[in-house]
C-alpha cells in the first residue's frame, strides 16, 4: 500500500500540496474517459432537444466527473486531488483572465456604439442587394475581429444589419449566412477572442505568434467569401415602408466609428509583442475618453452601483466579465476532466491507436488532428467548450511528432472557430436565429428563414474547414518546434529518423 501511494503521489517540497501522478479506473483507460464522453453525450442530446446553454453544459460536466467518481479503483480522495489538480492547470486559468479582460474591452466597445457605428457605414454607402450583403460581411468581420466574441457579433448585426439588409433588397438567407460569415472571421482570428486564447493556452503558445501565423490561412478564406456574397447575395425584394427605412436611420450613429482607434491600438500592442492583459488594459483605459468625448455614454454606463439590483454592480465592465462566468467554470470542469484522461492513462492508450496509424508521417499527424478537432465541434454545440474538449488531444499528438504550437492552434482554432458558426444545431447559429425570431414583434415585414435554410452559404466556415483539411493533406504551412521553440521547416535529419 505504501508503495502504491508514493507511485500515485507526489508531494511538493515548497508547498507540501500531494499531486496526483496516476489514477486506476474500472474498464481501465475507457473507465477514466467516461467522464469526458458523458459530458459529450450531455452536450449532444440538450443540443438535439435545442435546449443547449452554457450552464446545462457546467451541469453535464459536473455530472460527468461526479460519475467518475463511481468508477475509480484509487482511493476517493486521490480521484477528488486529481479533479482539484486539474482545475488549477494554467491552462484554464489563464483563459479565465484572458477572457475576463476581453469580455469588459468588448461590452465597452459594444456600449460605446461602435456597431451603430458600423451601421452608419453601411447607411451611407449607398450600396444595394448583393453588394449591401458582401459590405455586411466586412462590417461584422472588423466588428468580430474588434470586440472577440463571435456570438456578440451575431446578435448586434442581427438586431441591426439584417433589418437593413432586408429594407436594401438582400437576400434573406445570404444576409444571415454573411453575419455568421464574418463572425466566425474575427472569431478565429482576434487576439481577444476566446477561441483565439484557448487554442494559444492549452497549446502553450503566445497569442500575438499564433495570430501572425493564421492570418494566411483567414484571408484566402475570407477573398472567395467576399467575391460569391457579392454575386451571390441579391434577390430580395426592397422595403418602401418609410417606418422601416426610418427605424434603420435611428440605429445609426457615424460618432462610434471613433471606437476603431482604441480597437487598432489593442492590435499593433498585441501584435507588438505585448502581453494580451496589457494590450486589453490599454484598449479599455483608452476606450474612455472617447466614449465621453463623444457623447457616446456615461461614466454610469461603464460602472454604477445600484443597491436596488441584486447585482449592486452593473455597467459595461461588469456585463463583460459576468457574460464569461459561466465558460469560466465549464473550462475548469473539461480541463479537469481532460486531466483524468492523462492519469488514467486513456490519453496514452488513444495515442498508442493514432501512432499505429500515423506510422510517423507527420501529414497523418495533421489529418488525424483536424479530424478529432472537426468530430468535437460536430457533437459540442459551443466551439469554445469543443475546443477545450479537444485540446489536450491535439497537444498529445502535436508534441509528439514535434508540430510547432502555432500550427497545432490554427488548426484547433480554425476548425472550431469555422464549424462553431455552420451547423444548424450550432449556438451560433441558433441564437443569430433566435435573434431575427424576436424581431418580427418589431418589424412585421421582416422575413424570418429557418435554422436549416443558411447552413450551405455560411461560406468563410466552410473555406476555413476546407483550407485546413487541405494544409494538412500537403503540408503547406507546417512548421516544426526547435529544440528553443523557434519555428522550423524541417527538423534535424537526426530528429527525423528518431520518430
Amino acid at each position: 500500500m505504501d508503495a502504491q501511494r508514493k507511485k500515485d503521489e507526489q508531494v511538493s517540497e515548497a508547498t507540501g500540496e500531494k499531486r496526483v501522478q496516476k489514477l486506476e479506473f474500472r474498464m481501465g483507460a475507457f473507465g477514466a474517459a467516461v467522464p469526458m464522453l458523458f459530458f459529450v453525450i450531455w452536450a449532444v442530446t440538450i443540443s438535439l432537444k435545442s435546449i443547449s446553454s452554457e450552464l446545462g453544459l457546467v451541469l453535464g460536466a459536473v455530472l460527468g466527473l461526479g460519475l467518475g467518481l463511481f468508477l475509480t479503483k484509487s482511493k476517493w480522495e486521490q480521484y477528488a486531488q486529481g479533479l482539484f489538480d486539474g482545475m488549477a492547470q494554467p491552462i484554464g486559468v489563464v483563459a479565465i483572465v484572458a477572457w475576463f479582460w476581453a469580455g469588459m474591452f468588448a461590452q465597452v466597445l459594444q456600449s460605446g456604439g461602435l456597431v451603430e457605428g458600423l451601421v452608419w457605414l453601411g447607411n451611407v454607402s449607398g450600396v444595394s442587394g448583393s453588394m449591401f450583403v458582401a459590405l455586411t460581411f466586412l462590417l461584422a468581420a472588423v466588428f468580430s475581429t474588434a470586440v472577440g466574441t463571435g456570438y456578440g457579433t451575431t446578435v448586434a448585426f442581427c438586431t441591426l444589419m439584417y433589418p437593413a439588409g432586408i429594407v436594401v433588397g438582400a437576400d434573406p438567407v445570404m444576409m444571415f449566412a454573411s453575419i455568421l460569415s464574418g463572425a466566425a472571421f474575427g472569431d478565429n482570428l482576434a487576439p481577444v477572442s476566446d477561441t483565439t486564447i484557448v487554442s494559444a493556452t492549452t497549446q502553450e503558445a503566445d497569442v500575438p505568434g499564433v495570430v501572425r501565423s493564421r492570418f494566411k490561412y483567414s484571408i484566402l478564406a475570407a477573398v472567395p467569401t467576399l467575391v460569391l456574397f457579392a454575386i451571390f447575395g441579391g434577390g430580395g425584394e426592397s422595403i418602401s415602408d418609410p417606418a422601416a427605412i426610418a427605424a434603420m436611420k435611428e440605429s445609426s450613429n457615424p460618432a462610434g466609428l471613433v471606437l476603431l482607434i482604441p480597437f487598432a491600438l489593442v492590435i499593433i500592442l498585441a501584435l507588438s509583442g505585448q502581453h494580451l492583459i496589457t494590450s486589453l488594459t490599454w484598449g479599455i483605459v483608452s476606450s474612455v475618453p472617447f466614449i465621453l468625448l463623444a457623447n457616446l455614454g456615461t461614466v454610469s454606463d461603464l460602472i454604477r452601483f445600484n443597491p436596488d439590483s441584486d447585482a449592486i454592480v452593473e455597467g459595461a465592465l461588469v456585463e463583460g466579465i459576468a457574460g464569461y462566468m459561466n465558460m469560466a467554470i465549464l473550462i475548469l470542469l473539461i480541463v479537469a476532466a481532460s486531466h483524468l484522461l492523462r492519469l488514467g492513462g486513456t490519453m496514452e492508450a488513444v495515442s498508442k491507436v493514432l501512432t499505429k496509424w500515423i506510422r510517423g508521417i507527420t501529414r497523418r499527424a495533421e489529418l488525424a488532428i483536424w479530424a478529432i478537432v472537426s468530430l468535437m465541434n460536430s457533437t459540442i454545440t459551443i466551439n469554445t467548450a469543443a475546443e477545450i474538449a479537444a485540446a489536450p488531444f491535439v497537444k498529445e499528438i502535436g508534441e509528439k511528432y514535434r508540430i510547432h504550437p502555432y500550427r497545432r492552434a490554427n488548426f484547433l482554432d480554425a476548425v472550431s472557430s469555422a464549424l462553431g458558426y455552420i451547423f444548424p444545431w450550432s449556438a451560433a447559429l441558433l441564437l443569430g436565429w433566435s435573434t431575427i425570431s424576436g424581431l418580427k414583434s418589431q418589424y412585421d415585414w421582416l422575413p424570418v428563414i429557418s435554422p436549416t435554410s443558411a447552413f450551405p452559404f455560411v461560406f468563410h466556415g466552410w473555406f476555413l474547414v476546407l483550407i485546413m483539411l487541405g494544409a494538412a493533406i500537403t503540408g503547406w504551412g507546417l512548421r516544426y518546434q526547435g529544440k528553443n521553440g523557434e519555428e522550423l521547416k524541417e527538423l534535424p535529419r537526426d530528429e527525423r529518423d528518431s520518430q
